[in-house]
């Protein structure tokens, strides 16, 4: 195949060949490298820039493609981002829907409403791709940007400012790492100009003075070390002082949260009551904390008695409890509101002569 290919004189065709050529003009990129190639999103056919001048230069004009007759206007012809038109038509198409349908998630009572809102959003983006029932959809589309057209600028307002805050702290993150290299690169210069007046200052001293070179190297040696450990000390406070300078809120206009919902503090638990709230507290007395009595006095005293965890206390909560219990109870009202329950619960003679009524029973009564 390719030396039949060689004799007739022709190069082999490459995957993607046919996209180098314009459709209209039949122009190849391989005979004018600098051509360029437009799209327009409303039917992603590609030309070449040359064919877009000529054509749409004077005003609207049907698409030459063969089989297209939309309308295209030359300012809507833009360069090609992706190499598949499907993909750069499907990211125009996203980004349309996401300009209108820009709700956000604090926006909604529930997960569950957020959820649906982003399936009916998707069904939309998905008829438009697949080309299923686009009037329709389009119908819908525009009654909702009609419908919610302040909330949607707001939302889109909200957007903006959150990429400018992510991107202002984006430059601050490289400004400085730019920073931090550079610091680290003076630093590495300042020790290197350390290093060598050390050496020089070491020569000198060596050739004014008759003393040992060994010692003299030793008390230069220690001085250069001085300085270099109080340029590093003073690095180091800076990079401190820089990140106190950050946790303390410097760098608050340039970060910011958006959406988080309100965090309500959970109340704290109240100390667990077996008796569920219920107070047992007495009507008619006051119990106190301490009784004068000779035996109550040797209660409380007595090895014996208390040692077993014996409280006097309780032996008086139980006195006083017994001898009021008394009060406020009617033997009388009792009685009587017990006879009157009894005369409505007896429904027959036969159970009144059986309760003692004296009434006579109805003969062939069965109990």
């Amino acid at each position: 195949m390719s030396r039949a290919t060689a004799r007739n004189g022709a190069a082999p065709r490459r995957p993607g060949d046919e996209d180098d050529i314009c459709p209209v003009c039949k122009s190849s990129r391989y005979l004018n490298p600098s051509m360029r190639f437009l799209v327009n999103p409303e039917c992603y056919h590609k030309m070449c820039e040359s064919c877009v001048d000529r054509i749409f230069s004077h005003g609207p004009a049907p698409c030459p493609v063969a089989g297209c007759a939309r309308t295209l206007r030359k300012a809507r012809f833009r360069r090609q981002t992706f190499e598949d038109l499907h993909i750069e038509r499907e990211v125009d198409i996203r980004r349309r829907v996401a300009g209108v349908f820009n709700r956000r998630e604090e926006e909604f009572e529930s997960l569950r409403h957020w959820n649906n809102y982003l399936e009916e959003v998707e069904n939309l983006t998905w008829n438009l791709l697949q080309g299923v029932d686009v009037k329709e959809t389009e119908k819908k589309l525009d009654a909702y940007q009609r419908q919610n057209e302040q909330e949607i600028k707001q939302n889109a307002a909200l957007e903006s400012q959150e990429n400018a805050n992510t991107e202002a702290e984006f430059a601050a993150q490289r400004e400085q790492a730019r920073l931090r290299r550079e610091a680290a690169r003076n630093e590495e210069l300042d020790e290197r100009r350390d290093k060598e007046e050390g050496r020089r200052e070491i020569v000198e001293m060596m050739a004014k003075s008759e003393g040992d070179a060994d010692a003299i190297a030793r008390e230069t040696q220690k001085v250069v070390l001085k300085k270099s450990t109080a340029r590093r000390t003073a690095a180091e406070k800076s990079r401190q002082q820089a990140a106190a300078n950050v946790d303390n809120g410097a760098a608050a206009p340039l970060f910011s949260i958006q959406g988080l919902k309100r965090v309500i503090q959970a109340a704290p638990e109240k100390e667990y009551d077996p008796f569920g709230g219920y107070v047992i507290k007495p009507e008619y007395y006051h119990l106190r904390d301490h009784y004068e009595h000779p035996w109550l006095d040797n209660a409380r005293s007595d090895a014996q008695i208390t040692a077993g965890g014996y409280d006097v206390r309780e032996y008086c909560a139980r006195a006083m409890m017994e001898a009021f219990a008394g009060l406020g109870v009617f033997v009388e009202d009792e009685i009587g509101a017990r006879e009157t329950g009894a005369e409505k619960g007896i429904g027959t003679a036969s159970a009144a002569a059986a309760g003692g009524g004296g009434g006579e029973g109805v003969e062939g009564d069965v109990l």
